[in-house]
């Protein structure tokens, strides 16, 4: 039994999609190639996928790659797949702004750590997770209710009264 090139490249499409919003982005890509060869690539579908494809050529850093394909893309017949390859372009050949530092948290790698503890060294993942574990956060005291001031200051009375005011003013000119 023989299934349909189009749904074939729909199902891989549809996997790859899957795949680049779990952060897979390397079997993205293979979805993706895959479904752009099963799908002609000037048709729209073949657009769509190719231009996800761009989008996970960047995420694994195959920025030449991405940047090439865009460019072909924005000469493609359908309009939308040209509309959204332009705005792509433009993103991807756009200057890298420096951050200053500061701006950002380093986040360690915990790759090497995790290699160290299957040596025997080092802290297990155990451990660490229970050191990171914050400590509950204290009881504020509670407000003794003598402290609290009840009195009346006479906001809403004013504010009722220029309500008042205004509705009467609105009615008398009408």
């Amino acid at each position: 039994m023989t299934t349909d090139p189009r749904s074939q490249a729909q199902t891989e499409y549809a996997q790859g999609q899957a795949a680049f919003e779990h952060g897979d982005y390397r079997q993205a890509v293979a979805y993706f190639e895959a479904g752009v060869k099963l799908a002609k690539a000037t048709t729209p579908l073949g657009g769509e996928i190719q231009v996800w494809l761009v989008n996970a050529y960047n995420a694994i850093g195959r920025d030449r790659e991405a940047e090439a394909l865009c460019e072909t893309l924005t000469r493609h017949p359908d309009l939308e797949v040209r509309k959204q390859a332009k705005n792509l372009l433009y993103i991807l050949q756009a200057p890298q702004l420096r951050r200053p530092g500061n701006w950002m948290s380093q986040i360690p790698d915990l790759g090497a750590l995790e290699e160290s503890n299957l040596s025997g060294g080092g802290l297990s993942m155990v451990q660490l997770r229970s050191a990171s574990k914050r400590s509950p956060k204290p009881e504020p005291e509670p407000l003794d209710p003598s402290q609290i001031n009840t009195r009346d200051n006479g906001f809403l009375w004013l504010a009722l009264g220029f309500v008042g005011l205004v509705l009467g003013g609105l009615l008398w000119l009408s």
